[in-house]
């Protein structure tokens, strides 16, 4: 948004991306999950599994609703979408910004009259999403080779049986624990999560599946409650999902750590068949065979190596005498080349230093001379040797200006070869001379 205008305006002037960006977070929390009924208009399946179609209301009016349904919503639908069909659609409202339209991303569909239970999973599922109970990062993984199999169902029921069947059948080796409980009715959810937190308790099988067979909504709607979906993700061991039919879904599905499509396909899926498991052994055993033979090779290699050298122990004393005596000829030989080497240094160094020792006293001989050249031309006695004189006066006193004498002064003079007594007889200024 753009503050501000000319003349002093304070009126708000929005960009076009910001105008569109704030529509869709007022739609996005005043309608954050809706639910609307229409007719389904335009419907295409993209090759990436997103769903785009326009709902109209069914009396032929002019309302159109773009709406989009994204891969995987539109996986758990359990019926095609076509044009022409009356449908509820459960999602949240938003606006398309690349094109500023506005349009329903549906998170449910359902053909219209499945009543409000349908619109209660919508709405718990949600719930449940947004506290991250179906996130991916919580899901573990099964176990390669269980030891034993937990089972939560019906014990009077056909489903039991399919499963008992199919691991009989892949692994009889399994160990297959039953926890009983009801599977549909008002009292279901209750028996449910008792029969889990059961085998979570006494912890005695490595995998758990929780399963029944198909059914209308209401039927299987005890695995949809907000109750058993915890229970499950609060299981101690993995669990496994196995409810209804490949197109039934139930929250406990999303909540699992694996969902399998039918109770007998989640048998099959937490145990390995017994001949995969004998083949898998087989080939370990194998593997384990060559790896002894190679090391019972290497080690036979080796030992024989140290058979053939104790064999020959004199060779063996020879071989060690001759490389000893190598070794003594090079000590010796790098013993007199290292004290040539030091020999030769010292006597560089020797020379070396004489050579700057004689630069040096060269060098203090001519300062000496010109010192001694300096000192003598300010020696006094050079000065008096040219005819000068020396005059000082009664106190001992030089005499160097003629106000300091006058006439009958005696002065003494001091000359090269010697000193007089001298009287002042007459005191001229400097324009005499």
């Amino acid at each position: 948004m753009i503050e501000g205008g000319s003349q002093g305006s304070s009126r708000a002037v929005w960009s076009v991306a910001s105008l569109v960006h704030e529509l869709a977070e007022t739609l996005l929390a005043r309608f954050s999950t809706c639910a609307v009924r229409g007719e389904i208009s335009g419907f295409s399946r993209a090759s990436s599994g997103h769903c785009y179609f326009n709902l109209k209301d069914a009396d032929g009016g002019s309302a159109l609703l773009r709406c989009a349904m994204f891969r995987r919503a539109a996986s758990l639908l359990d019926f095609s979408p076509a044009d022409g069909q009356l449908i509820e659609l459960r999602g949240r409202l938003t606006v398309y910004e690349p094109r500023g339209e506005l349009q329903l991303v549906v998170e449910g569909m359902q053909r219209a009259g499945a009543g409000a239970l349908y619109e209660q999973f919508l709405r718990l599922r949600a719930q449940l999403e947004a506290q991250g109970l179906f996130d991916a990062a919580r899901k573990r993984s099964l176990p390669a080779f269980p030891r034993s199999v937990g089972v939560v169902t019906s014990p009077g029921g056909a489903v039991l049986h399919d499963v008992v069947t199919a691991m009989a059948r892949r692994a009889p080796h399994v160990q297959l624990v039953v926890y009983p409980s009801l599977v549909q009715g008002a009292d279901a959810p209750r028996a449910l999560c008792d029969a889990i937190e059961l085998a979570s308790r006494r912890a005695e099988v490595d995998v758990l599946i929780v399963c029944r067979g198909g059914g209308s909504m209401e039927d299987m709607w005890a695995f949809n409650d907000e109750r058993v979906v915890r229970a499950v993700a609060a299981a101690s061991m993995p669990v496994v999902s196995g409810v209804g039919h490949e197109t039934d879904v139930t929250l406990c599905d999303f909540v699992a750590d694996l969902r399998a499509p039918t109770p007998t396909a989640a048998a099959e899926l937490v145990t390995p068949t017994t001949r995969e498991c004998l083949d898998q052994l087989a080939a370990s055993a194998s593997r384990m065979a060559r790896a002894v033979q190679q090391a019972l090779n290497t080690h036979s290699q080796r030992l024989d190596r140290a058979a053939l050298q104790l064999a020959r122990p004199a060779q063996a004393l020879r071989d060690q005498n001759q490389r000893l005596s190598l070794l003594a000829q090079r000590l010796r030989s790098s013993a007199g080349h290292a004290h040539t080497l030091r020999r030769a240094r010292a006597v560089q160094a020797q020379l070396e230093l004489k050579r700057a020792t004689d630069r040096l006293l060269a060098q203090r001989r001519q300062q000496l001379d010109g010192l001694t050249t300096r000192l003598q031309s300010v020696d006094p006695h050079r000065v008096l040797a040219r005819g000068y004189a020396w005059l000082t006066g009664p106190g001992g006193s030089a005499v160097t200006s003629i106000a300091q004498i006058g006439v009958g002064t005696e002065l003494r003079a001091v000359l090269a070869d010697g000193a007089a007594t001298v009287q002042v007889t007459d005191v001229a200024g400097p324009d005499a001379r």
